[in-house]
């Protein structure tokens, strides 16, 4: 069953711009990875920090595949070294399928 993923935390002041760069190289990948339907990131108009990802992802298992590969990769720790505090990440199933 389908399940969307949110991925949301606050990017320190002064590494705003770097996060914002680093996803041109990220989101490709992403999306071209098994089971991802699609991927989109937000950085909030009131605060100018915090930032969601919204994913769509065949299933929970497809996600957690991928999350592996990207700790393994390195690229989860690179993001996180951006932040105030690690991000939440919650699962949402499709409930009108």
């Amino acid at each position: 069953m389908a399940v969307m993923v949110q991925v949301e935390g606050k990017i320190k002041v002064d590494a705003v711009g770097r996060f914002q760069a680093s996803l041109p190289g990220i989101f490709p990948d992403t999306r071209a990875y098994d089971g991802c339907r699609g991927v989109t990131g937000y950085l909030s108009s009131d605060d100018g920090q915090t930032f969601q990802f919204v994913e769509f992802w065949d299933t929970k298992p497809h996600y957690e595949r991928y999350l592996a590969w990207r700790t393994e990769t390195g690229a989860v720790a690179q993001l996180v070294s951006l932040l105030e505090a690690d991000p939440t990440i919650r699962y949402f199933q499709q409930i009108d399928d």
